[in-house]
């Protein structure tokens, strides 16, 4: 492909429009990166790599199919990259190793508002928060799990007598006696095998978790059984794959001399396998607007509404004073 002649010509290549932006469920799941430099040259966005032994390398990366970037320790990214991600609604997110934890993120201005408003609205409201919360619940044990009239106490209950057996389950499997889940971050070290391994590939999950929850454009704030925390939804949500996911490789775990690295190098290498993001934003759409779109909605409608309790959504970028 020859390079663009002219620096208007590169900007209009750069700039995508509405219409050209991938769906969610299209895109590739997320790019990690660490130890390495992201720019913008004349043809995109690279990163770049220097060793001793193969010297600069270059990459470019497929902007416009990415639903995330995930920056790891030692990635530095300028600003015309950043940009460029933003124009192509990528989101970034800066993460600690391998994409554990996610301590800043960006979410470009074209993401739809769609997904974030069915959140509000079903947070907003008792009824249909516990009724979200509900199918949260049904998600992991199975439809008619959660009787009608089910409070959300009653909810909680069930769910711990559930991972509580799920807990025997496993230590029999594995023949480690009586397990008791404990988490305490001042006393980290202290945790038995089984909790350290645990606590560890749950971490990794959230930050999986909290980029799929950035790139649909929700609030991680805003969760329906969690609350009080910027993460809450992040645990609401995560809690759906931890029994298929994290319980079973930690207890596998359990004789580890170092349970907490291999828990996270296990986790990372499985991601490859679970294709979880694609299933995390499904899942979230899902109890959002259960049996309806699956999408962000036609490119082509307006992005930007005003709001209309008696109407609806009126398109904007119109005059409407009297006479107009």
């Amino acid at each position: 492909m020859n390079k663009p002649a002219t620096t208007n010509a590169r900007r209009k290549l750069a700039a995508p429009t509405v219409a050209m932006l991938p769906r969610i469920t299209d895109s590739l799941s997320f790019l990690y990166l660490d130890v390495v430099r992201v720019l913008q040259d004349d043809t995109g966005v690279c990163a770049e790599v220097t060793s001793e032994r193969h010297g600069r390398q270059t990459v470019y990366l497929p902007t416009a199919a990415l639903s995330c970037v995930l920056l790891g320790p030692g990635t530095s990214i300028t600003a015309r990259a950043l940009a460029t991600l933003a124009r192509h609604g990528t989101t970034v997110l800066i993460t600690g190793s391998g994409g554990v934890r996610c301590y800043a993120a960006t979410q470009p201005d074209s993401l739809s508002t769609t997904w974030l408003e069915r959140q509000a609205r079903a947070w907003a409201d008792d009824r249909t928060r516990l009724a979200t919360a509900t199918a949260m619940y049904e998600k992991r044990f199975g439809t008619g799990t959660a009787p009608p009239g089910t409070t959300l106490q009653q909810l909680r209950g069930m769910e711990g007598q559930r991972v509580k057996a799920h807990y025997r389950l496993l230590a029999q499997q594995y023949k480690i006696g009586r397990f008791r889940r404990a988490y305490d971050p001042a006393q980290w070290d202290q945790q038995d095998p089984v909790n350290l391994a645990l606590s560890s590939a749950n971490t990794c999950l959230y930050g999986i978790v909290h980029a799929a929850i950035l790139a649909l454009g929700c609030s991680p704030a805003l969760g329906f059984v969690h609350s009080g925390n910027q993460q809450a939804l992040v645990y609401d949500i995560a809690d759906l794959y931890k029994a298929e996911l994290t319980i079973p490789l930690a207890f596998s775990l359990h004789a580890s001399t170092n349970p907490e690295a291999q828990a996270r190098r296990s986790f990372r290498d499985g991601l490859r396998l679970f294709r979880l993001l694609p299933r995390i934003v499904h899942d979230i759409q899902d109890l959002l607007d259960p049996g309806g779109d699956r999408d962000t909605p036609d490119p082509e409608e307006q992005l930007i509404d005003l709001w209309d309790p008696v109407t609806g959504p009126l398109p904007g970028g119109a005059n409407y004073g009297a006479g107009a």
